[in-house]
C-alpha cells in the first residue's frame, strides 16, 4: 500500500533517506540534474533575450510603453495549458524527445523574460544622470558610457531580476513531468498516480530546497560582484600602522 503522510512526517523522511531512491535512472540525483538542466538552459535563453532588449529600451527610451503590457501578458499565461498546446503544435515535427523538451523550454523562457526585462530596463533608467553627464564631460562615447557607467550601476537590479527569474523557473519546471519528461516533477506526478503522498511531499520539499539554495547562491554572487557603494554595505577598513617617531638629536 502507498505511504501516507503521518503527523510526524516520518514517511517523508523515510522516503528521502531510502537508498533505493538515490540510485538508478529515476533516482533523486538524476531528477535533480534534469531539473537543473531545464532550468539553467531556460534562464540562459531568457537572459540572452531580455538583457539586451532591456538595455536597448533603457538607453534609447524606445518601446517603453510595451514593457508593462508585455510583462503582465507573459506573467498571466497559463503554464500547463500553454505547455500542452505547444506539445500538440511542435511534437509532430520532432518525433524524438525534443518535441517535448522544446515546449517545456519555451514555457519556462516566457516565464523568465518579464522579471529580467523589467529589472534591466529599470536598472538602466535609474542610473544617476549626473554620473552619465560626468562621463560625457570626460569624453566617453556612448558605448563606453554604457559599459563603464550604466551597466555597472544597473547591475544590482539586473541580478535581482535574474534571481527572481531563476526562482520562478525552478518552481515551475515541475510541469515538464506532465508531458513525461524528467525533473523533480516526476515525484509529484508519479506520487499522485500511486497515491504516494510521501513521495509527493518529498518532491515538493526538494524543489523548495533547490530554489532556496540557488536564491542564496545568487545573493552571495551579487554581494561579491556588485560595488559596495551601490549596495551601501560597509567595507572592512585595514588598520594603518602608526609612523615610527625617531628622536631628533641636536
Amino acid at each position: 500500500m502507498a505511504d501516507t503522510v503521518d503527523p510526524q512526517g516520518g514517511g517523508i523522511v523515510n522516503y528521502l533517506f531510502d537508498p533505493k531512491h538515490w540510485s538508478g535512472a529515476d533516482g533523486i540525483p538524476t531528477l535533480i540534474g534534469e531539473h537543473l538542466l531545464y532550468s539553467l538552459i531556460a534562464l540562459a535563453i531568457a537572459a540572452v533575450i531580455a538583457i539586451p532588449l532591456g538595455i536597448y529600451i533603457g538607453v534609447t527610451g524606445k518601446g517603453v510603453f510595451m514593457i508593462a503590457g508585455l510583462a503582465n501578458a507573459l506573467r498571466a499565461l497559463p503554464s500547463v495549458g500553454l505547455l500542452i498546446l505547444l506539445v500538440l503544435l511542435i511534437s509532430p515535427a520532432f518525433p524524438s524527445r525534443m518535441g517535448y523538451i522544446l515546449p517545456s523550454l519555451i514555457v519556462l523562457v516566457l516565464l523568465a523574460v518579464p522579471p529580467i526585462l523589467t529589472n534591466t530596463y529599470a536598472g538602466v533608467r535609474a542610473v544617476d544622470a549626473a554620473a552619465v553627464d560626468a562621463a560625457k564631460g570626460m569624453g566617453f562615447r556612448t558605448m563606453k558610457i554604457l559599459t563603464d557607467v550604466q551597466l555597472p550601476c544597473s547591475l544590482p537590479l539586473v541580478l535581482s531580476g535574474v534571481r527572481s527569474a531563476l526562482l520562478q523557473i525552478i518552481s515551475t519546471a515541475t510541469i515538464a513531468a506532465y508531458i513525461s519528461l524528467g525533473g523533480l516533477g516526476r515525484l509529484l506526478i508519479d506520487g499522485k498516480a500511486q497515491n504516494d503522498y510521501s513521495q509527493m511531499v518529498a518532491g515538493a520539499v526538494l524543489v523548495a530546497l533547490l530554489a532556496l539554495f540557488f536564491d542564496q547562491l545568487l545573493a552571495f554572487i551579487t554581494r561579491r560582484v556588485v560595488s559596495p557603494g551601490l549596495t551601501r554595505r560597509t567595507i572592512k577598513s585595514v588598520p594603518v600602522a602608526e609612523p615610527v617617531k625617531t628622536p631628533v638629536t641636536v
